[in-house]
């Protein structure tokens, strides 16, 4: 007869993994501030001294989702790099996919109590803006494929950022107008990526 607990307990990755969509529920419905690691344990399923065994405070929580969302960025970017044609073409084809994900509301309020508390809290904005250097990084490696030789590094430096702004604009948007055309968005935004870009 052979013994089927060790087998049956959950590895490390997805109990993080657990606690993780825990407290993304629990950010979504109060906010980090409401957001308890009592609260957090309990929509996990687990005890608090089991959330620690994982995650030394909440910020390690909140630095835990944030390179998430960066690594999905940068598979999404490693996609588009990958693919034929030009970088506008990729972001053309992608660019339906990255506006129903700024529109997707629990995706959104994750993103902006993520920044809310990055307001507030000196070492989530640490967290918040380490991320962003490297999602900058990542976004302007690949924009050099289109760089034009009469940007000054300035411009293309300002190019890399306003693309940046339009998709964390979209969040806001997807919050304050959800009913909005996405398809009329979509060609307009087509239409601006080429200027920014050409």
């Amino acid at each position: 007869m052979t013994d089927d607990t060790h087998s049956a307990r959950p590895s490390p990755e997805s109990r993080r993994q657990q606690i993780l969509d825990a407290a993304c529920e629990r950010v979504r419905q109060s906010g980090f501030h409401g957001a308890s690691m009592a609260d957090i344990a309990k929509a996990a399923g687990l005890s608090v001294g089991h959330i620690y065994r994982y995650f030394e405070n909440k910020e390690a929580i909140i630095a835990a989702i944030v390179a998430q969302d960066l690594a999905e960025m940068r598979d999404k970017f490693d996609e588009m790099e990958s693919g034929p044609g030009t970088l506008l073409d990729a972001l053309e084809e992608h660019l339906p996919d990255g506006i129903a994900k700024c529109f997707d509301p629990r995706r959104a309020a994750l993103a902006i109590e993520v920044v809310a508390e990055a307001a507030r809290n000196p070492k989530v904005a640490a967290i918040v803006r380490a991320a962003d250097e490297q999602e900058r990084a990542l976004a302007k490696t690949m924009m050099e494929r289109n760089r034009k030789p009469e940007w000054s590094d300035a411009e293309f430096q300002a190019r890399c950022e306003v693309i940046g702004l339009i998709f964390d604009g979209l969040l806001m948007r997807g919050v304050n107008h959800p009913d909005l055309d996405r398809t009329a968005l979509t060609d307009v935004l087509r239409s601006t990526m080429r200027h920014l870009l050409t």
